[in-house]
């Protein structure tokens, strides 16, 4: 259950990073594929990431750390590929002491990367694509938009104690739900300050802000722990789940004075911490759990005091969940053991693990389906890496030699590498959750010990949904 990030405000992360001079006589030497946590970097090296990799790279921070974030939809667009791009999102910090928390509500304008349909991939040696909202120096000309940076602007709420997990209510993403480290669930409206970022001026940044009060929807203490699992259903408007650290699921539903009841009665069937929740996309009654107890179970609202199905799905905790929307069926759980599996539901009551990936050795601390293609999600660890994967790739040797042949140098991959993984992402420090961004096609968003990072890689189809 590695979760925790350490409550101390972190410096900025200086992104630009050179190469040694002796890179350049390495140009006639075989190309070699660098493998995290395999290679070993010798004392005074340093990783440069290769900025073709990315369409859009971008980098930022609200002040102090954030475990948890939420991207809110917007009406800029449903289906949006052309760069720049602005959008929203709610986040939660860790601060060094409980009353310095906030929850930060904030949009990030002209995230500028690659048209790839309008413009040609400029030569490596222009200017760095990397950049940050709070840097003194890059250019994005590399990226094939105008050299600007992106504009970053803040609203904070005050939040007593740390937040553990934050969402944005789909139906209505201005209603947004909090779980403190104090053991309460909040809900909370943040309409007020996402109209005053809509109608602020884009090219101005004004960073942080003060923090305002604001009194809470509705506050309940009913669980007996602090707890870190919480959806919101994509089906019922309002039906919140909160689930905690003594096992227990509460089930919350919207009364018509704009408040909530909270059923006294709880989920019972874990034995351990319930790590995570997600509501079926498809059926209103339906919700999946994980748990430190090694099970994923599936639920029925109507049916408290057992799960419908419980899958012995890991040996060691179950930290994450994710439901496919386009796949129904199937569901995407991550281990403490550093394991990933994919669930199909249709065979639960036999042999329902279609696949388990062991690629990452450290906890897995956030997992995701991609809005816009069945078989791609992402995953992120404490190893610190979000990798990107293809489930419906295999590896192909004709194409493989056709591609070395077609390579000036000689490229030798490692062959423990599994042709699923489509993209390795690096740089950010104890990364804990990463969304898809629902309604930007490929571009992903992620939160770490060190900040926010904004990203696309160049290998992700433009039109996912082609």
């Amino acid at each position: 259950m590695a979760r925790n990030i350490k409550k101390k405000r972190v410096p900025k992360k200086k992104k630009n990073i050179k190469k040694e001079d002796g890179a350049s006589k390495s140009v006639e030497q075989s190309a070699k594929v660098w493998q995290p946590g395999v290679d070993k970097l010798e004392e005074g090296e340093e990783l440069t990431f290769d900025k073709s990799a990315y369409d859009c790279m971008h980098a930022f921070d609200i002040g102090w750390p954030c475990l948890s974030f939420d991207i809110i939809r917007d009406t800029l667009g449903l289906v949006r590929t052309e760069f720049p791009h602005t959008f929203y999102c709610v986040a939660g910090t860790q601060a060094d002491l409980a009353v310095n928390n906030a929850i930060g509500i904030f949009r990030l304008s002209n995230v500028s990367g690659k048209n790839r349909n309008l413009h040609k991939c400029m030569d490596d040696n222009e200017s760095e694509s990397d950049s940050s909202s709070d840097e003194e120096d890059g250019s994005d000309d590399d990226l094939g938009v105008e050299s600007k940076m992106p504009t970053l602007q803040v609203r904070k709420v005050a939040h007593q104690g740390c937040v553990n997990r934050i969402r944005s209510m789909e139906q209505q993403p201005h209603i947004v739900a909090t779980w403190s480290d104090n053991g309460y669930v909040q809900v909370w409206d943040v309409s007020a300050h996402l109209n005053s970022l809509a109608m602020s001026d884009p090219r101005i940044s004004t960073g942080t802000s003060n923090v305002v009060r604001q009194a809470p929807l509705h506050v309940f203490s009913g669980h007996k722990d602090e707890g870190f699992a919480l959806d919101w259903s994509p089906v019922t408007p309002g039906r919140l789940l909160s689930g905690d650290c003594k096992s227990c699921i509460q089930l919350w539903e919207p009364t018509s004075d704009g408040k909530w009841a909270v059923d006294k009665r709880t989920f019972r069937g874990h034995t351990d911490s319930v790590e995570d929740l997600q509501w079926s996309p498809t059926e209103a009654n339906v919700f999946a759990s994980c748990s430190v107890d090694g099970t994923v179970a599936i639920w029925d609202t109507r049916i408290l005091d057992k799960p419908a199905i419980s899958i012995k799905a890991h040996d060691a905790d179950v930290n994450v969940i994710s439901w496919n929307r386009l796949a129904s069926c199937m569901i995407a759980s991550g281990s403490d053991d550093g394991s990933f599996s994919i669930w199909d539901l249709r065979a639960a009551m036999g042999d329902s693990c279609v696949a388990n990936h062991t690629y990452h050795r450290h906890p897995i601390t956030s997992i995701e389906w991609s809005h816009r293609e069945a078989s791609t999600l992402a995953v992120s660890s404490a190893d610190n890496q979000l990798t990107i994967w293809d489930l419906s790739l295999e590896r192909d040797e004709e194409e493989e030699a056709q591609f070395k042949a077609e390579r000036k140098e000689n490229v030798d991959a490692p062959e423990n590498i599994p042709p699923q993984l489509l993209f390795i992402h690096q740089g950010q420090k104890d990364i804990k959750e990463v969304h898809w961004h629902a309604q930007i096609q490929g571009l992903l968003i992620s939160t770490a010990a060190d900040g926010f990072n904004v990203l696309k890689p160049s290998n992700i189809l433009k039109d996912l949904a082609e």
